[in-house]
């Protein structure tokens, strides 16, 4: 099953940019907005299996995120080994958790407004929380994944990294860094969710390639160790990390610029695509 956030509303997604509106097709079974649509997430399950309804078409640019109002987000750093290797850092003993506040998310095609400073790339493979989760055990963990999506953890590194303790979050948060998209693909559809192809494209040149098989915590295992400290409900958001590939420790550095492309992307699941402009001047008040 693949779900789409079109307009704002949950369509079930039946092809090349077309789908049926859950809540229409459903007759008002299942309801209109994203929080309800997970809440309800084993009638959708039993619905979908005989769905039926009235096709339409949608453009890219209307797709929002596929949770667009989440509870709670979780994003984990350093949890690819080669990512780790290239940032010249020690594996981490347990998931290096923060979060990115929803005040950032955005959908699949989107123009994002880059702040002053260092602004770089993270792809990731994003988990959607479909049942409430409390001390579930890694071998039980994908049966309360709503889905994967695709999405972009991105970081403005200056803030991120400056103080001791690091600002993670608040880098990490600017509006539009945390798109995700197209769609929200359910575990069935894939034929391995937990090792996927996934990269990103800049300006069309490959910078990030690689599987997920490579996180150092499985999305099982981060469900297992997220979940003994903290109750995920339906709709939360995992972020789930991102392998080597970006900018900050490239020689020499890069990072985004007005004008720049990013188009990241996941096996099975689709791609998105970000254009970067520059940050519209403010005064302060």
């Amino acid at each position: 099953m693949r779900i789409g956030n079109v307009r704002g509303r949950p369509w079930l997604i039946t092809g090349d940019a077309e789908g049926i509106d859950i809540h229409e097709a459903s007759g008002h079974r299942i309801g209109c907005d994203f929080p309800g649509l997970y809440e309800q997430w084993d009638d959708l399950v039993d619905w979908a299996a005989s769905a039926a309804g009235d096709r339409a078409g949608f453009a890219p640019e209307e797709l929002g995120a596929p949770s667009p109002h989440p509870r709670q987000v979780f994003a984990v750093g350093l949890n690819y080994l080669d990512h780790i290797e290239e940032a010249g850092l020690a594996v981490p003993e347990e998931p290096a958790v923060f979060t990115k506040y929803v005040s950032s998310f955005a959908g699949a095609d989107s123009a994002v407004e880059l702040p002053p400073g260092t602004v770089d790339w993270e792809v990731e493979v994003v988990v959607v929380i479909g049942r409430t989760a409390r001390h579930v055990a890694a071998r039980d963990a994908w049966g309360h994944v709503a889905g994967l999506t695709v999405g972009q953890d991105l970081s403005e590194r200056g803030l991120q990294l400056v103080g001791s303790p690091a600002q993670y979050s608040l880098g990490k948060s600017f509006p539009g860094f945390s798109p995700t998209g197209p769609y929200l693909v359910t575990p069935d559809e894939l034929a391995d969710p937990a090792d996927l192809e996934m990269g990103c494209l800049l300006n069309g040149e490959p910078v990030q390639k690689a599987r997920s098989s490579g996180m150092v915590f499985p999305i099982d295992v981060l469900i297992e160790k997220l979940s003994r400290v903290t109750t995920l409900f339906p709709g939360d958001v995992i972020f789930t990390g991102t392998p080597a590939g970006v900018g900050a420790v490239r020689t020499p550095p890069q990072f985004l610029a007005p004008g720049d492309e990013l188009v990241s992307y996941i096996e099975g699941i689709g791609s998105i695509r970000q254009s970067f402009v520059a940050a519209a001047e403010r005064s302060a008040s």
